[in-house]
């Protein structure tokens, strides 16, 4: 009989409905990024984008830690776990069009924690934590978490985090608006599938538009605002999606959306 092990990929996928479920599968290295996990995160995100039968993602890790950040041992072997524009992990700089939620068990540390926050919501278990603990490491969260940490908790609590890398409980990230959902030790990912199936009753357009206006708005003047919306909500009001979403409500049952 031979000894061979089988390797295991270090990202798998799944779908349960419309929703896919994207795994960081290292969990003997609490699910650290290397290079490779990048590229299959990167090729996971594309499919998500590309199937009109997907509306929401999901991204997790496995053996109940959801990211202990970059594989250090690869750092010192000279490799990064990035992608050119599209970041840490392939999805730190360019995430999805399509809504992902994270499902945070254990820890999202340094870059699991810029992960996560690359995310458009989280869920997470009580004992979960959160830090940017790079500069422990003489580092720089560089992959988002001093740009989007300050956005999502405040200033002073994200500067505190960044100078002293401490860590942030899920309880607390939950009163900070950090964390969407609490869920038991053990129940984020069932929790993020219940959010999932919301988002995916309704009109994908829709939702993809909605998360578009709220990431890109901040950025523009308040002379360009109104705009720069309706240029991408005409298109919405104009679908086919749109016309059977009103349909259906007239005619008292569920919509069947086709994403055009």
């Amino acid at each position: 009989m031979s000894t061979d092990q089988v390797e295991q990929p270090e990202v798998t996928t799944a779908y349960e409905g419309a929703t896919m479920i994207i795994t960081i599968n290292r969990p003997a290295a609490r699910n650290a990024v290397t290079y490779g996990v990048a590229q299959a995160m990167a090729a996971a995100l594309d499919e998500l984008d590309a199937r009109d039968d997907l509306a929401v993602g999901i991204v997790t890790g496995a053996g109940g830690s959801f990211c202990a950040g970059m594989d250090l041992k690869g750092f010192l072997c000279g490799e990064l776990p990035s992608l050119p524009g599209r970041g840490f992990a392939g999805i730190t700089e360019r995430p999805p069009a399509t809504p992902v939620i994270a499902a945070v068990e254990g820890y999202a540390l340094a870059g699991g924690c810029e992960i996560a926050l690359a995310c458009d919501l989280i869920t997470a278990g009580r004992g979960a934590r959160f830090g940017i603990p790079e500069v422990k490491r003489g580092l720089v969260a560089a992959a988002g978490g001093l740009i989007r940490l300050p956005e999502r908790i405040g200033p002073n609590v994200a500067m505190e985090l960044a100078l002293t890398g401490g860590f942030l409980d899920a309880e607390r990230g939950h009163q900070l608006g950090l964390v969407n959902r609490l869920a038991a030790d053990g129940g984020a990912l069932e929790a993020a599938l219940e959010l999932a199936a919301q988002i995916a009753e309704n009109g994908p357009l829709a939702a993809r538009v909605s998360k578009q206006i709220i990431v890109e708005s901040p950025q523009w003047s308040a002379t360009e605002r109104w705009q720069r919306q309706q240029e991408l909500t005409d298109p919405v009001f104009a679908s086919a999606d749109a016309h059977e979403g009103a349909a259906a409500f007239a005619e008292r049952r569920s919509p069947h959306w086709t994403g055009q």
